[in-house]
């Protein structure tokens, strides 16, 4: 395949701040971006054009590919219906398996475990009967997750005792679940891998990830890992991303256990562009978004090379009401997503503090 000329049109599936930044990504390298989501977001601001439809007409969605040269998205729950009803149409990449697996925590878990990749301990629930065989694999203390949607802490309950997993399955309204298996991790890595039509992978420098009430604080590089662990985590991504047939920049979430034969558990993927990997905007050459577009588009992989040291902290609800001081802070890069209301919980923006590369 030859790769998409400037002047090329990319379909994005979602319209939030994600979609936001691979249009202004792509706008750099004289491509258009048209948004499809089902309600208007910050991407339709910055896009050469936006179709406002839900997911689940098909028929709309395919009218909407028919105007582009090849579909991506910006968040993992686009329905399958939505992307296999584009695939009929142009290139979805990274493809519909990759959504496929990554919406189901079992299929993920599954997937990944059997790729020979440590992941936490982890039994299904979707009655009473596999709730207490769930209990007598995985012990008495874990964290409940629902299968399918669920992000940034939702969708999920820290269970401390076998008499608190029902209530909170009820909790969530009995939907089939995952019960995982606490992991005694030091801190939290990601991976930030970028995989070309061609299979060409470059992976950027690993941040160290914290979190706050389930969604992510900051990303720091460098991270404390070794070179040797360094090492493993970018092999553990590439692996997963092959696996996939992936294209376009997938984020590996892994636990760092410092005591185990096999430090890094992963803990889940991300079949887009990653909150934690917001840092390479301004610490790298070309950023996660620009490589995401390039891999989507059939262009030469960019640089992931990174030419300073970098904080990137989120801007969550009222922090972006800071906005005047922020931007006048020295080595500081203030990026808002046009959002309107700064509600609790609400990623309204990032910064990312630089310095030198150390």
């Amino acid at each position: 395949m030859t790769a998409l000329p400037p002047g090329s049109t990319i379909g994005i599936l979602g319209g939030g701040q994600l979609g936001r930044m691979l249009s202004l990504a792509a706008a750099r390298l004289g491509l258009k971006c048209h948004i499809y989501s089902d309600v208007p977001g910050g991407a339709c601001d910055v896009s050469a054009a936006s179709t406002i439809g839900p997911f689940e007409d098909v028929e709309r969605v395919r009218a909407f590919a028919n105007g582009v040269d090849v579909v991506t998205y910006e968040f993992e729950n686009v329905p399958l219906a939505a992307a296999h009803a584009a695939e009929a149409v142009v290139p979805v990449r990274p493809g519909p398996k990759a959504l496929a697996v990554a919406q189901d925590r079992l299929e993920e878990k599954t997937f990944i475990s059997g790729l020979g990749i440590p992941v936490a301990p982890f039994a299904p629930i979707h009655d009473d009967a596999s709730l207490e065989a769930a209990v007598r694999a995985i012990g008495d203390a874990g964290i409940l997750k629902t299968r399918h949607l669920g992000y940034d802490g939702k969708g999920q309950i820290r269970i401390r005792s076998a008499g608190e997993l029902k209530p909170a399955f009820t909790s969530l309204q009995r939907a089939p679940s995952v019960l995982e298996g606490l992991v005694p991790f030091a801190y939290e890595v990601s991976v930030l891998v970028v995989r070309a039509l061609q299979g060409e992978t470059r992976v950027y420098d690993i941040p160290l990830n914290t979190h706050k009430d389930g969604i992510l604080d900051t990303s720091t590089v460098p991270s404390p890992l070794s070179a040797r662990d360094a090492a493993r985590a970018r092999e553990i991504a590439g692996a997963i991303a092959t696996a996939l047939g992936y294209v376009g920049v997938l984020g590996v979430e892994m636990f760092y256990v410092p005591e185990a034969a096999e430090p890094l558990v992963v803990n889940e993927i991300a079949p887009r562009v990653h909150n934690s990997g917001h840092w390479t905007m301004d610490a790298c050459l070309v950023s996660q978004f620009e490589n995401h577009i390039r891999a989507v588009a059939g262009w030469p992989l960019g640089s992931t090379d990174r030419h300073s040291d970098v904080v990137m902290t989120n801007l969550i609800g009222a922090d972006a009401d800071r906005w005047t001081a922020l931007a006048a802070e020295p080595a500081t890069a203030l990026h808002l997503y046009g959002k309107p209301d700064a509600r609790p919980g609400r990623k309204m923006g990032h910064v990312n503090r630089l310095k030198p590369r150390s």
